[in-house]
């Protein structure tokens, strides 16, 4: 039996940051970390690229741009919504979380999802600041494992090896 799993290094992969703009005091803590969990997996800092998008919804567009330009291993998207007293926020989370998977399934280059969808400006603020609770830190750790499967996945299969058998062969008999 063989299993495939990511490796958790990021030496030798390229990765895209797409971090929205709209909440920039949370989105910036995000990114921190993403990126603290790059540089830790040994991502240098060359094989890293960030865009910044208006807000969550241009987050699934950047993202497939990217992708398709072949450049990238794994993208990052990083945003947040937080519930407002209209049914927006709902609505613009399911088309963001759909487009996401839309265009990592179109293109085959994995998008991780770090777009906070909260009920409060302080469930934003807890999940941006330092420490194993950010979301941008556990983006970037799918978006590494993930690069490393499809590496994994998408190399060519060993060549098969073949017997070599000693026959005797009369003439004309075949294999003569």
């Amino acid at each position: 039996m063989q299993t495939i799993e990511g490796d958790g290094r990021a030496a030798g992969y390229r990765f895209a940051l797409v971090v929205s703009k709209y909440h920039e005091f949370v989105t910036e803590g995000l990114q921190a970390g993403a990126l603290a969990a790059l540089s830790a997996a040994g991502a240098p800092s060359e094989s890293i690229t960030i865009v910044r998008v208006p807000g969550a919804f241009e987050l699934p567009l950047a993202a497939l741009h990217l992708a398709e330009s072949g450049r990238y291993d794994s993208i990052i998207c990083l945003g947040c919504l937080i519930q407002g007293e209209t049914p927006h926020m709902g609505i613009i989370a399911a088309a963001v979380a759909d487009a996401i998977a839309a265009a990592s399934a179109a293109t085959g280059v994995p998008i991780s999802f770090g777009v906070l969808t909260t009920n409060s400006m302080e469930e934003a603020v807890a999940r941006a600041g330092e420490g194993p609770a950010n979301k941008g830190q556990e983006a970037a750790i799918a978006a590494i494992e993930m690069a490393s499967v499809i590496a994994q996945l998408t190399r060519p299969a060993p060549a098969k090896t073949t017997s070599t058998r000693s026959s005797t062969s009369s003439p004309g008999s075949p294999g003569s």
